[in-house]
């Protein structure tokens, strides 16, 4: 095996002669070990697992991030530092130590390479949907002091925080096989309430009313209502004075399962007025059209049965899923339009670079934005909250979605 590394070591010690570029490949070793972590992390926390397994692997992922470079440099300080130096050479080095380290290369520049080709910069598979934003301060809108906690108090006085600067969002929105009768449909979309008694429901009442005012035909809430079970008492009153001509629909999402029972928030949301769709399909009539409306719940819980779903003729499918990690089932099971939540946005976005954080198979890649993969158009919103009271260049999103004809 010596014999098989050394001309690639001699090849290495001449292009990396000079500490300074043996400095910027020790970088990037580096970077891609944590892009790595990042990598899983995201991946993570898309899982259908539950809550207490994925924060327990959460811990131990956490802290082996940390722990391998510090073990390895503290183990290998001084060969490493006689490389960078420039006193050694490659075959110097522990041969598990650049095992290592070509995997992380390797394997960190296949995700690398990935994630920036993905970056929201480039537009790929993005749907070119008109927008107008109008921000409101919600806080002063609503004249009610939003934090309800020291915490929360403390977070949004951050610099650069968004939490209470709710973005209404007004978007043309091309849907490749809407039906002619349906374009100019009014869909107000919410997602991600996470009342979690951190942030006063006022946020929320706020978002219902601005929503309700706008006279949707339809109104559509994916997931993550609550957090914490004090506020299923919440639910009522918030969400009752909500109106659409054609209903309002809900499913639910991870966080839900946090109370008790999420049974009993689908009870609370039913009592509000709202219709419960998670797992099922309704057959229903838009504008005369013949539609089906889907609720995709998993892989926390479930979703409409394939069968079922062939077995009707119709003309139009919206599906509601809490997670764009759904897709491709929206894909193969031909849906024109999913609307969906869960990622956030990322959290926090990067000038040009966009998202990092995203809890998605995909990585940052459908954190929020309009998407096509034929034949079926996605609309991911950047949720009204969350758990993390931090929001970097990332507003939560009340998305008013005004369906038309691609080319009208």
């Amino acid at each position: 095996m010596i014999d098989l590394l050394q001309p690639l070591a001699n090849r290495l010690d001449i292009f990396f002669a000079d500490p300074i570029s043996r400095c910027v490949l020790l970088a990037a070793v580096l970077l891609a070990h944590f892009g790595l972590r990042l990598t899983f992390y995201n991946r993570l926390n898309s899982m259908g697992w539950k809550r207490a397994t994925i924060k327990r692997t959460e811990k131990i992922a956490f802290a082996e991030t940390w722990l391998t470079p510090l073990v390895l440099g503290w183990a290998f300080f001084q060969p490493i530092s006689s490389w960078v130096r420039g006193e050694s050479s490659f075959e110097m080095l522990p041969l598990g130590l650049l095992a290592y380290a070509a995997f992380c290369l390797v394997l960190g520049g296949l995700f690398g390479f990935l994630w920036l080709l993905w970056r929201p910069v480039w537009r790929i598979q993005h749907v070119p949907a008109k927008r107008s934003v109008e921000l409101h301060d919600v806080s002063k809108q609503t004249g009610r002091t939003l934090a309800r906690t020291r915490k929360c108090r403390w977070a949004a006085k951050l610099p650069m925080n968004q939490i209470f600067e709710m973005a209404v969002e007004e978007i043309e929105l091309p849907v490749v096989g809407l039906p002619e009768q349906l374009d100019g449909y009014k869909i107000a979309h919410l997602s991600d309430i996470h009342l979690t008694g951190q942030v006063a429901p006022d946020f929320t009442a706020h978002a219902v009313s601005i929503a309700t005012q706008w006279s949707p035909d339809l109104m559509a809430l994916t997931g993550d209502i609550v957090d914490k079970q004090p506020c299923v008492a919440w639910l009522h009153d918030l969400f009752s004075p909500a109106r659409a001509k054609d209903g309002c629909y809900f499913v639910l999402g991870n966080h839900d399962t946090r109370v008790s029972d999420p049974d009993v928030v689908r009870d609370r949301m039913t009592d509000a007025g709202w219709i419960d769709v998670g797992g099922k399909i309704e057959t229903v009539s838009l504008r005369s059209v013949k539609c089906q409306l889907l609720g995709n719940e998993w892989p926390w819980f479930t979703r409409p049965d394939v069968a079922v779903m062939s077995e009707s003729t119709v003309n139009f499918r919206l599906c509601l899923s809490h997670s764009p990690d759904q897709f491709d089932w929206c894909r193969r099971n031909g849906v024109d339009l999913m609307l969906a939540g869960h990622t956030h946005g990322g959290q926090g976005r990067l000038p040009l670079a966009g998202p990092i954080l995203s809890p998605s198979w995909h990585g940052s890649r459908w954190a929020s934005g309009d998407f096509y993969r034929s034949p079926t158009t996605m609309h991911v919103s950047r949720g009204l909250s969350g758990v993390h009271l931090l929001r970097i260049r990332c507003r939560p999103e009340l998305s008013l979605i005004t369906l038309r004809c691609p080319g009208s």
